[in-house]
């Protein structure tokens, strides 16, 4: 099978977009998808997402992981699916889609920068070394100094593949305060089972975390090691979050075609 592919990147979380709405990539595999994602063998990216075509939306956005199971929402894929649908003249600056966790909403301008609104966050379990939530995603947040001096690969993994949650799996992201409106995040991806250089759903938990004693309207930026991102959000309560909104630019990096 020949597979006509196009990458995208936001903050250097990279996937692989298939548009798919003739449901022509229906019948890809899980090993499929793991050769498409690995990065000597194949395409290379974190990611494989398929656009598919939706009765009540804009399109359908179907996320595998790049181990090729298909995963939770993914959020800086939700930006690049975004760009991609704007780039196939499915949309023109703004998108209604519906993913695994249900519908969003993004809106997209000419500089590519890509805002996503995502789920309310409600449940939101704070215990005395870390938090943890889940932003259409599972995440354990914990705050320390020097992040950039850490080994994530091996930090993340003993917690990733801990008692409590190796069946299921749960992504771990290590923050460290930057100033009152400013953290910087390094995250340990489940289903990738590496850091990446940026991690949507992550940088959002991460955000959420840092503000849970706060009250009202937040914005928080995020430094990640793929870029810089925004975060603005509505906490009701320790507990409960709406209004979340993740922004940063989507970008084409380049396009082509290969067997399967």
């Amino acid at each position: 099978m020949t597979i006509n592919f196009h990458k995208y990147q936001g903050t250097g979380n990279d996937f692989i977009l298939l548009d798919n709405r003739e449901n022509l990539y229906d019948a890809l595999n899980s090993d499929q998808i793991k050769f498409l994602c690995d990065r000597h063998f194949g395409i290379g990216a974190d990611g494989l997402m398929l656009l598919n075509s939706s009765r009540d939306f804009d399109f359908e956005m179907k996320y595998y992981n790049s181990d090729g199971n298909e995963s939770s929402m993914c959020g800086n894929g939700g930006r690049c699916i975004t760009a991609f649908a704007k780039d196939l003249d499915i949309i023109s600056s703004k998108a209604v889609f519906t993913a695994i966790d249900g519908r969003h909403e993004a809106a997209i301008d000419e500089q590519e920068y890509v805002r996503l609104h995502m789920n309310d966050v409600n449940g939101i379990l704070v215990n005395e070394t870390y938090t943890e939530l889940n932003t259409g995603s599972p995440h354990y947040v914990h705050f320390t100094d020097y992040v950039d001096e850490m080994d994530m690969k091996k930090e993340g993994k003993l917690i990733r593949y801990s008692p409590k949650y190796k069946d299921e799996g749960i992504n771990v992201n290590f923050v460290e305060k930057l100033s009152e409106h400013s953290i910087f995040v390094r995250t340990y991806e489940r289903g990738v089972e590496d850091e990446t250089l940026s991690c949507g759903t992550g940088v959002t938990a991460s955000a959420i975390a840092f503000k849970a004693d706060a009250i009202g309207a937040q914005h928080v930026k995020v430094n990640t090691l793929g870029g810089d991102l925004e975060v603005f959000f509505m906490m009701e309560n320790k507990n409960s979050v709406h209004d979340v909104m993740l922004c940063g630019r989507a970008e084409f990096v380049f396009e082509g075609s290969v067997q399967v």
